[in-house]
């Protein structure tokens, strides 16, 4: 099932994804930095969202106390209670 979440205090306002039981694929980020974004993008494609979580949760950008990377971690963790 396809999934879009807005983001809350970093650059890109928008995330989609495709979330297939706990499987994670294509996903997009509108704004941002869009080669850094495209990497994780495509690193982190077809990976579990307890992988992604793993991985990348809790990643913060300067100052600031998320980054891109941990959007993504909170984001997939509401589609998937949603889903469940």
């Amino acid at each position: 099932m396809r999934y879009q979440y807005p983001t809350k205090g970093v650059c890109p306002t928008m995330v989609a994804f495709d979330l297939d039981g706990d499987r994670v694929t294509n996903i997009e980020f509108t704004g941002g930095c869009n080669g850094n974004l495209k990497a994780i993008s495509k690193l982190v494609d077809g990976w579990t969202v307890d992988q992604i979580n793993e991985a990348l949760a809790g990643n913060t950008c300067g100052f600031k106390k998320t980054s891109c990377a941990d959007q993504l971690c909170q984001i997939l963790r509401q589609a998937q209670e949603y889903s469940s």
